[in-house]
């Protein structure tokens, strides 16, 4: 079990965030669209975001312990014995990523919060 480095976890972050953003400006558009012409309630971007960015990392690493960037840079997530993360660690990095601050964590303890916290690492595959 070999750990990734900074570099590799950015290149992941940029490739997973650019899908996730994608997909919450195509929601974002659908739900105005019923804004405008059914006078439905507006909502912040910010909601889209952060729906769409926790269904995304849990459906992704619940099913196969790898999200697209990871599966670009041959990597996958994996618990302190090597093995599929359980569903109530995968949830639980899901919403750590939620919390602005996570990757600060990252220069105190060499990995993000949402890793230290669920007892998880980013391995390559």
């Amino acid at each position: 079990m070999k750990k990734v480095g900074d570099g590799t976890r950015i290149l992941n972050f940029l490739i997973d965030g650019f899908f996730v953003f994608l997909l919450s400006y195509a929601a974002f558009k659908y739900w105005n669209f019923y804004v405008v012409y059914w006078h439905f309630k507006p909502i912040n971007f910010w909601w889209f975001i952060a729906g769409v960015l926790f269904v995304y990392y849990s459906f992704f690493e619940l099913i196969w312990a790898r999200t697209p960037g990871k599966w670009f840079s041959g990597t996958k997530v994996v618990d302190q014995h090597g093995s599929h993360p359980t569903v109530l660690q995968v949830f639980g990095r899901s919403a750590l990523r939620l919390i602005v601050i996570d990757f600060f964590f990252n220069a105190f303890w060499g990995k993000p919060l949402h890793d230290k916290l669920t007892k998880t690492e980013v391995v390559e595959d």
